[in-house]
Order: C-alpha cells, then sequence, then structure tokens
C-alpha cells in the first residue's frame, strides 16, 4: 500500500535533535543560558510567531502538517516560564498586521516582517513581570533574488535597533535569538549606545518544522549548543574579498581566486574579523589534548594520522566539542592562504569530567595545489612545493595551537611533488588578474598583490572531436527491453541502438513539472515519457525538490529539515547521514527516484540569496557534508541529485551572468565539494546550473560535464540541466537559447529539464536536437551515449522496479450524484470549457469513455517563476498544474487521461501560488478500442 503524503514515521522527531546540534552560541556572558526554571521570560519579536522555518523557492517550498513557532514551543515547555501578558501584546498585533508573503508569487516573499514599534512603557512593564529577555530576529532569502546591504535584508531595520535600545534599557540580560537563513550584519551586538550589554546571542537559524522546539531545548540547557560557524562574519560587508566584483549582471569576475572566506582574512587582514570560521560556543569547557602524530602509508600514500583526547573539564553541562585540523603550506611559486582547514572530527556527547579519543588521518596529497600557468614547471598539475607544513588543532581557525609531526613542529616536503597530472579544462578566455601573497608582514600576515590569470590554451573543438563516441548503426526494434539489459542478456549497446533518432531525443527531455506520469506535484518524470519508450521497458523516473524536505505542489505533505547552513553548522556528518537516511525512506515511501539536492555551491559572498540551501565557504566542509547527504539518501531508497554544478554564486540575473574563474580557483575551491561528493560519495547524479561559467552555460559546457566530471573524476550517472535552462555553442560560446539541446547532448549534460507535460515527444519548445542530426554538427553517437547514461541510471532505481510488463489501469471518475444549480457545460456540443474560478463550471459527459484532459493557460511571471494549481472533477484530484512563467502568452499543456461515465461533473481549481491563469480546460473524447 503506498502511503503518498504520509510523513515518515519519526522523521520530524530526528530533525529536531539535528536542528538543536547545528546551532551556534555566539555569545554567553555570565551564563545568561540556559535558562533557569526560577527566570521568568519575556519574548521580544513578531518572529516568535512568524517563525521561520527554511528559506523561499524550489529550496523552501514543502507542504508540512505542521509548524512549531518559538512562543508556541516556549509555552509547551515545563522548563521555561514566559510573561503572558507581553505575548497577548504581540498576538493581538501579528493578527492585525498578518505576515506579509507577498502576494505568494515567486520570489515576491520579502526578507524580512514589519516588526511591532515598542514603546518605553511595553518594555518597563514587562521588566516588572520578568528578569530576563529574549529577542528574536528573523530573516528569510531564496532564490531568485540577493539580499542586500540594508535595513531588512542583511543590516538591522530602525524598528529592530529601537527593540534592542528599549529591552537592553529595562534588562540586564538579554539573548538575542537569530531565526535567519544566512550570516547577517553583527555589529549591533556590541553596541555601546545599550545601557545593558547584550549577554547571548545565539544563531539557530531555520531548522525546519520543529525548529522552534529545538531552540527551547537549547535556551533551557536540555541540549548544550554545540554549532560551529561555517562562514567567516567580518565587521563590514566591504572587507570580504569579492565585494567589490559581487553583483555585476552580465560577469563576475572572481579576482579573489582560491582566497575565499577564511583563507583571506588569514592571509591579508585577520583583524577584520568579527566571529571566525568555525567558532562556537558551549555551555561547558573542552580541554584539546593532542597525543601523537605521525606520518604514516595507508592505501600506498602518505597520511598523517593523529590521535587526540577532548575532555569535557566542566562541572554542571554535557556537550560536544569539534576538534578541526588546519595546515600552513609553503609559499612556493604558487602562493598559498596561511591557514587551510584540512580534517574535522566532533566527539560524542560527553558529560562532565569525561573524555574521549578521537582518530584523525588525511592523505597529504590533499595539501596538493594545482598550477595552472606552469609556473612551477608542471602545468595542469596538483603539486606539493617544497618546505615546510605546519599543522595546527583547536576548535576554530583562531583557537588553535600548533601540532607536532614525528615529535618535529612540522612535515617536510624534500622537494617538488607531482601528486597528479591532469590536463588544463575550464581555463578562462577572458583576462583578469587575481589576488596572490607578497611580502610577508611582521605580524605573520602577507601584502595582497596581483598577477594575470592564465587563459585558455587548449583548442576544445579538437578535443571535442578527438573525444566523440562511436555510433550504433540504429537497428530498429528487435523486441529487447531494458529489463534484458538488466539480466545481462545483452548488452546495454544492443538495447540503445533498436531507438531511432526521435526516439533518443525524446529520452533527453524530461516533463514537468507535475507531471501525471509521477508521484503528483513533484519536479518531473525523466525515461519513459512516451509509449515507444514505455513499451521498451524504460520506466519514468520521479525528481522533486527540495534540499529542505520534499516539495509537492499537489498538497501532499511531506517532513521539512533543517536548511544547509545549519547543517554544516553540526559539524556532525554522521547526524546528517543519518537524517538523510529517513529522507531517503520518506522519498522511498512518495515513489520519488532522485532529490533535487543537496545544493552545495561555495559561500562566496554573504548576499546571496540561495546561501540557505548551501554549507560553507570551505569547499572541505562542502564535500564531506554533500558527501554525507548522497550516502544517506541512498541508504534511505533513493538518490540525491548534486547542484547547482558550478559557480552558482549569485542570484541576480542568474540565469546570464558569467562566471570568469581561473582554473585553479574553480579545482581547489568551486569543484572541490562536487569531486568529493562523486568520488567518496558515489553520487549518480547532478544538475547543472543556470549560469555561464567562462563564457560557456554550464549545460553545455563540456570541460565542465565530460573532461572533469567524468573523465577526471570517473563519474558513472546522469547530469541534467535546471529547469528550462539555456544553453549555447559548446565550442563558440555566445549567445544562449533553450532550443540549443544538441549542444547540450555534444556536453554530456544527458537531459533537459524540462518540457510541458506530454511535450518531450512532440518537441513542444522546438529544440534543434533532429535538425543537428540531420546537419551533421550532432553525431548519433552522442545523442546514444547520454540515452546509455540515463537507461543505466535508471535501472538502479526503484522506478525500475515498480514497472511492470501492464500499462497503469486509467483512473476512473464517478459522476456526481448531487443536483446542480447552473445549466451543465454539454461535452457533446463543445469539448471546450471556458473556466471561470468565480463561478466554477459544470460539464455534463453524455458518451462514457477515456478522455485526454487539457488546460489551456498563461501566467504573467517571468521564465524561471513557478506557479501552481490543482484541478478537480467532483472534488477528486485529478491533476496538478505547475508551470514556469510564460511571460503572458497563452499556452496548451496536457495534464491527464481518465475514465468518465455518463453524468455531472463539477470542475474546480485550487491556485495554490498567484499566478497562473486557466482560460477554458478541453475534454478530447479518445478513440474507442473495439
Amino acid at each position: 500500500m503506498h502511503k503518498i503524503g504520509i510523513p515518515l514515521e519519526g522523521f520530524a522527531e530526528f530533525s529536531k535533535i539535528v536542528a538543536a546540534n547545528g546551532a551556534v552560541l555566539i555569545k554567553n556572558q555570565e551564563q545568561i543560558l540556559p535558562i533557569k526554571t526560577t527566570d521568568r521570560v519575556s519574548i521580544f519579536g513578531r518572529t516568535q510567531v512568524n517563525y521561520y522555518r527554511s528559506g523561499t523557492g524550489s529550496g523552501g517550498s514543502v507542504n508540512v502538517l505542521y509548524n512549531t513557532n518559538l512562543l508556541g514551543a516556549c509555552r509547551t515547555h515545563e522548563a521555561i516560564t514566559i510573561n503572558e501578558d507581553l505575548a497577548a501584546i504581540y498576538e493581538t498585533w501579528v493578527s492585525q498586521n498578518p505576515f506579509d508573503n507577498g502576494g505568494g508569487r515567486w520570489a515576491c516573499e520579502p526578507y524580512h516582517q514589519k516588526e511591532m514599534l515598542l514603546s518605553d512603557h511595553i518594555v518597563k512593564e514587562a521588566r516588572g513581570k520578568s528578569n530576563k529577555a529574549i529577542v528574536v530576529i528573523g530573516r528569510t532569502a531564496g532564490e531568485d533574488k540577493d539580499n542586500t546591504n540594508e535595513p531588512g535584508s542583511y543590516q538591522l531595520t530602525d524598528e529592530e535597533k529601537n527593540m534592542l535600545q528599549l529591552v537592553t534599557k529595562h534588562f540586564e540580560q538579554v539573548v538575542v535569538i537569530l531565526n535567519v537563513a544566512n550570516i547577517i550584519d553583527m555589529n549591533w551586538i556590541n553596541d555601546p549606545s545599550h545601557r545593558h550589554p547584550i549577554q547571548g546571542v545565539l544563531y539557530v537559524w531555520q531548522g525546519g518544522m520543529e525548529g522552534a522546539s529545538a531552540v527551547v531545548d537549547l535556551l533551557v540547557g536540555t541540549i548544550t549548543p554545540s554549532g560551529k560557524l561555517t562562514d567567516t562574519i567580518a565587521y563590514s560587508l566591504q572587507d570580504y574579498p569579492s565585494a567589490s566584483n559581487y553583483g555585476d549582471p552580465i560577469r563576475n569576475f572572481y579576482q579573489e581566486d582560491i582566497y575565499v572566506g577564511y583563507r583571506y582574512f588569514e592571509t591579508f587582514c585577520p583583524e577584520k574579523v568579527q566571529y571566525e570560521f568555525g567558532y562556537g560556543l558551549s555551555y561547558t569547557q573542552f580541554e584539546i589534548m593532542p597525543k601523537e602524530a605521525s606520518v604514516i602509508i595507508k592505501n600506498n600514500e602518505k597520511h598523517i594520522q593523529l590521535e587526540v583526547l577532548v575532555k569535557n573539564i566542566g562541572t554542571h553541562f554535557a556537550g560536544k566539542e569539534v576538534v578541526q585540523v588546519y595546515y600552513s603550506a609553503p609559499q612556493g611559486k604558487l602562493g598559498k592562504p596561511a591557514k587551510a582547514l584540512i580534517a574535522f572530527e566532533k566527539t560524542d556527547l560527553l558529560a562532565p569530567g569525561t573524555s574521549q579519543i578521537l582518530h584523525i588521518s588525511f592523505p597529504i596529497s590533499q595539501m596538493a595545489s594545482y598550477d595552472d600557468s606552469g609556473i612551477t614547471g608542471h602545468k595542469s598539475a596538483y603539486i606539493l612545493e617544497p618546505g615546510e607544513y605546519i599543522f595546527y588543532i583547536g576548535n576554530s581557525v583562531k583557537n588553535v595551537t600548533r601540532l607536532h609531526i614525528d615529535g618535529k613542529p612540522s612535515y617536510h616536503q624534500a622537494s617538488l611533488e607531482v601528486t597528479l597530472q591532469l590536463t588544463e579544462a575550464l581555463a578562462p578566455t577572458k583576462a583578469f588578474t587575481r589576488i596572490k601573497p607578497g611580502a610577508r608582514n611582521a605580524d605573520g600576515t602577507y601584502e595582497l598583490t596581483y598577477e594575470n590569470v592564465p587563459t585558455q590554451s587548449i583548442s576544445l573543438s579538437d578535443r571535442i572531436q578527438e573525444n566523440l563516441p562511436e555510433s550504433l548503426p540504429i537497428t530498429g526494434n528487435k523486441g529487447y527491453t531494458l529489463k534484458d539489459v538488466y539480466e545481462k542478456k545483452i548488452p546495454m549497446t544492443t538495447f540503445i541502438a533498436q531507438l531511432t533518432e526521435y526516439e533518443l531525443a525524446t529520452l533527453v527531455r524530461g516533463e514537468g513539472m507535475s507531471s501525471p506520469l509521477v508521484t503528483p506535484g513533484t519536479a518531473s518524470a525523466f525515461g519513459g515519457v512516451s509509449d515507444s519508450l514505455i513499451a521498451y521497458g524504460i520506466p519514468a523516473a520521479c525528481t522533486a525538490d527540495g534540499p529542505s524536505g520534499i516539495r509537492m505542489e499537489s498538497g501532499h505533505h511531506a517532513t521539512q529539515v533543517p536548511i544547509g547552513t545549519l547543517l554544516a553548522a553540526t559539524w556532525d556528518t554522521k547526524l546528517v547521514k543519518s537524517l538523510y537516511e529517513l529522507e531517503g525512506k520518506e522519498l522511498l515511501r512518495n515513489q520519488i527516484d532522485l532529490l533535487l539536492g543537496p545544493g552545495l555551491n561555495i559561500k562566496r559572498y554573504p548576499l546571496n540569496g540561495r546561501n540557505f540551501e548551501y554549507f560553507s565557504e570551505d569547499p572541505l566542509i562542502s564535500g564531506v557534508f554533500a558527501t554525507a547527504i548522497t550516502q544517506g539518501l541512498e541508504l534511505g531508497g533513493s538518490y540525491a541529485t548534486l547542484k547547482h554544478f558550478a559557480c552558482n554564486n549569485q542570484e541576480k540575473e542568474r540565469s546570464v551572468v558569467d562566471a570568469i574563474v581561473s582554473e585553479r580557483a574553480l579545482r581547489e575551491i568551486y569543484l572541490k565539494g562536487f569531486e568529493l561528493a562523486v568520488k567518496e560519495g558515489g553520487a549518480k547524479a547532478i544538475m547543472t546550473a543556470y549560469n555561464p561559467l567562462n563564457g560557456h552555460w554550464t549545460a553545455s559546457n563540456y570541460d565542465l560535464n565530460t573532461t572533469i566530471l567524468r573523465e577526471e573524476w570517473g563519474f558513472k550517472g546522469i547530469v541534467m540541466t535546471d529547469w528550462w535552462a539555456k544553453m549555447n555553442d559548446v565550442v563558440k560560446g555566445g549567445e544562449a537559447t533553450i532550443q540549443n539541446t544538441h549542444f547540450m547532448v555534444r556536453s554530456q549534460n544527458d537531459l533537459y529539464m524540462v518540457v510541458g507535460n506530454y511535450g518531450a515527444e512532440n518537441n513542444i519548445y522546438g529544440d534543434h536536437t533532429i535538425e543537428a542530426l540531420n546537419s551533421g554538427t550532432l553525431q548519433i553517437g552522442e545523442l546514444q551515449r547520454c540515452a546509455m547514461n540515463i537507461c543505466n541510471f535508471l535501472m538502479e532505481t526503484t522506478a525500475f522496479s515498480r514497472m511492470t510488463a501492464n500499462k497503469p489501469k486509467l483512473r476512473f471518475i464517478k459522476a456526481s450524484s448531487e443536483p446542480t444549480s447552473i445549466e451543465p457545460h454539454s461535452l457533446a456540443e463543445n469539448p471546450e470549457v471556458t473556466f471561470d474560478p468565480v463561478c466554477p463550471p459544470c460539464i455534463k459527459v453524455s458518451t462514457a469513455g477515456v478522455y485526454h484532459i487539457i488546460v489551456h493557460m498563461m501566467s504573467p511571471e517571468s521564465s524561471l517563476a513557478q506557479t501552481a494549481s490543482n484541478v478537480y472533477l467532483n472534488n477528486e484530484l485529478i491533476a496538478t498544474i505547475q508551470t514556469n512563467g510564460t511571460s503572458g502568452k497563452w499556452i496548451t499543456q496536457k495534464l491527464v487521461t481518465v475514465e468518465l461515465e455518463c453524468g455531472n461533473y463539477h470542475l474546480t481549481a485550487n491556485f495554490i501560488k498567484p499566478g497562473l491563469q486557466i482560460g477554458s480546460v478541453t475534454f478530447q473524447l479518445a478513440p474507442s478500442n473495439n
């Protein structure tokens, strides 16, 4: 029995544990936290009621059975007593000033909500009834819109500043809770104008549907905070090295190169950091004592191995600590960051006085740097330059001590060593400069200098031609099915050779959103999207958003889990892997084969609106958490889709802004997390980004999708575009369109996501695949190669095991037995029914049979916006219309095929997201088979 739309038992409760483990305690003077049973607490800020569970867009849209807010969670916890008089004031004000969702339209929700203007009287009254104050500040963010360095986004609003002024005026003990999508400006924390200093600050991020309950557990000390920052909080946005090169709508030069986040600050200006990478306090204290570290041979390769004793030296609270290992490489000819994270481990829960020994090891080759210029004499290679490699251990990038290796103060690399020889790939074609450390200053920092970035020197055209796959002669249908390949009766090549050019072109088109071929309300169907492909035994696999839980616009429910920022802040890969094993089971329950996540782009700059989906400014953190999620999902029965490949680091003009990046920065920073998730996590699906990368849109970027991903990393899975993406010439670059699927195929991006439902077979978007085959600009072997990638993947999915030889039985909808007050529209006279949402039509079916239901619709939104509506016959859900914006153009889309009996039917629609207009619905009677 299927349980579609029934959340997995125990999943939400486990997500609450994860949410608590990712909270980062920034300040806790005089042990203001945890709250004692003798405390009386006043809670300020509307976010206590309108609590954020996730960001916006496809990464946050989950239909949940319930949601928690902070006020409600506090009320139900016996260990905390709140000021109900103040709570009532807020509840009344919120009811009169309801939550503004921007009209529900795509990317229109404001990133902050209007705050109640406090009066001195209200705060003074609250102080008379309570001794502690909690101030809750909320922010969201999301897809298609960046944050801004303005009040209500990165900065506090005047109302929020006024709230802090008044609360700190009357309360000696104040805690600020940050229910936010990403880091925000923190200069208010030590504002000298506050009469009493803010004593406690806790980043709780957005913890999913149980996030608020997790916060209460932290506030009362049931759980001790153990999260650590995975991003640097600088004093000013202008201090970030990408600040001057962020936000351009046409091109974005990554001039800071490999010096992202703490790599930059530690190397050039550590004084500009307010809260460092890896920082986070606890209710208890720990002592980190390295026992021994040595060089060993493991898997025929040199490793550094160390033992670390971690002891809870506190007296009252159990807690967890994160041991972080950093290294400093010799500057050499390439230039290096002053510190880079190379390993970390989190302890178990340690009671006061108890300890744990952690065993940490990593390959020495992991410290190699990529030479994209040939300055070391070894171009396009990973190099260990000679000199001293120094190691540090501690619980943040700043709070570290030096580590000895085999009794020596450093690891000595005697001579230059090439650890991996590669070929030039993805080098930029535009000239620009990048920063590089110069002379070392007396304080240990380096002067900031610049050098020219190496540009492309290879012939991309020659590379593609030299690596064209063999074209299989088309044999036509020989009676083989995909099951024959699975059972090893025939090779995949024999099976694929049966498919015609048109069948192959159909196979590389996914359909959606809300395809009737798969679970209602999900993102797409791909594979068996035509009768002929289904006849070959190719199943229709299902994908669904997103990183924070399953998005089903049909109204079906799912569990919403914490955002990516919070997951990484746990620094606990085992915990996150277990969380996503449960996610995999929920996906399996809903017959979903691929989760469109995790997102693991680098947080290059704090204003990226989509940072909440991503993990960190650090590639190691990004890679290991993507690996944990990938492995967890597969254990649960589904698969991950790594996204957005690559450099989706800006939402402004995200489908056109060219990321211009050096090959070294790509390999060491922006692709490294993907590489780890492929090599260590065994990822089997990847989604390319909307943006061009060094002149080539990622969906048609040969070096990205073939040279690096498949040839260097050994990736064997599928690559899909982001929804309604563009592609340009795989060699020449230039302008991009959605029709350029032949360039997509040539780059070995296997799937175009998505065309409208029932639109893959008849090429409703008019792509150039068949035209390119006819002109010789695409070889049939390239299309067959993508088809084999897709079919090999499909055989591993539960969609393949669910598929049977018999076609699914058509859905039968009974006629209404209730009388109608309006004259029914007769389908016999006119199969097209004008739709009026105010006065929904009643239709009369005079001829029983199978009907194709077709909708004529329009959305005034842009092409990347999304909107949805559920369609009902006699209050029974038959289909979900989910589409991108059509910019005001009316389009026709087949929804579903159903069987109807004679009688009346009430046709209604529930517009889940505004922006969709239904003009008419056509009931097309299918020819009888008799």
